[in-house]
Protein backbone atom coordinates (compact mmCIF):
# COMPACT_ATOMS: atom_id res chain seq x y z
CA UNK A 1 0.00 0.00 0.00
CA UNK A 2 3.08 2.28 0.61
CA UNK A 3 4.68 4.05 -2.03
CA UNK A 4 7.36 5.78 -0.19
CA UNK A 5 11.12 4.90 -0.52
CA UNK A 6 12.03 3.26 1.60
CA UNK A 7 8.71 2.30 2.48
CA UNK A 8 7.11 2.80 6.02
CA UNK A 9 6.16 0.51 8.47
CA UNK A 10 3.67 -2.19 7.77
CA UNK A 11 0.22 -2.39 9.50
CA UNK A 12 1.56 -5.50 11.33
CA UNK A 13 5.03 -4.12 13.15
CA UNK A 14 5.51 -2.53 16.07
CA UNK A 15 6.36 0.76 15.25
CA UNK A 16 3.40 1.23 12.77
CA UNK A 17 3.02 4.34 14.19
CA UNK A 18 6.05 6.01 12.18
CA UNK A 19 3.91 5.64 8.83
CA UNK A 20 3.67 8.53 7.10
CA UNK A 21 -0.29 10.19 6.73
CA UNK A 22 -2.13 10.14 3.86
CA UNK A 23 -5.28 11.85 5.43
CA UNK A 24 -6.12 13.91 8.75
CA UNK A 25 -9.29 14.54 10.31
CA UNK A 26 -8.74 16.35 13.78
CA UNK A 27 -12.17 17.46 13.74
CA UNK A 28 -13.31 13.97 13.27
CA UNK A 29 -10.09 12.70 15.68
CA UNK A 30 -8.51 9.97 13.44
CA UNK A 31 -5.86 10.45 10.95
CA UNK A 32 -5.57 7.33 8.09
CA UNK A 33 -1.57 6.42 8.00
CA UNK A 34 -0.43 4.61 4.44
CA UNK A 35 -0.25 1.53 6.15
CA UNK A 36 -3.89 1.34 6.42
CA UNK A 37 -3.71 2.27 10.39
CA UNK A 38 -6.33 4.18 11.85
CA UNK A 39 -4.98 6.27 14.29
CA UNK A 40 -7.36 8.58 16.99
CA UNK A 41 -6.43 10.94 18.83
CA UNK A 42 -6.82 9.17 22.28
CA UNK A 43 -3.75 7.02 20.60
CA UNK A 44 -6.38 3.78 19.47
CA UNK A 45 -5.53 2.41 16.61
CA UNK A 46 -7.90 0.41 14.32
CA UNK A 47 -5.91 -2.38 11.78
CA UNK A 48 -6.66 -3.34 8.44
CA UNK A 49 -7.79 -6.50 9.11
CA UNK A 50 -10.02 -5.43 11.65
CA UNK A 51 -7.98 -5.61 14.63
CA UNK A 52 -8.16 -3.01 17.82
CA UNK A 53 -5.33 -1.87 19.58
CA UNK A 54 -6.51 0.03 22.71
CA UNK A 55 -5.80 3.64 23.52
CA UNK A 56 -1.82 4.01 24.92
CA UNK A 57 -1.75 6.76 25.82
CA UNK A 58 2.46 7.64 27.57
CA UNK A 59 2.05 8.67 31.48
CA UNK A 60 2.94 12.05 32.31
CA UNK A 61 6.08 13.13 34.05
CA UNK A 62 4.48 13.56 37.22
CA UNK A 63 5.42 11.20 40.10
CA UNK A 64 2.59 9.87 42.28
CA UNK A 65 3.74 9.97 45.92
CA UNK A 66 2.26 9.16 49.13
CA UNK A 67 2.23 10.47 52.59
CA UNK A 68 4.13 8.73 55.17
Amino acid sequence: MCQHHPQCPAADCSDREAACTVAHHPEQGWSLLCNGVLLFEDTGELLPDGRIIAPHRPLGSEQITTAA
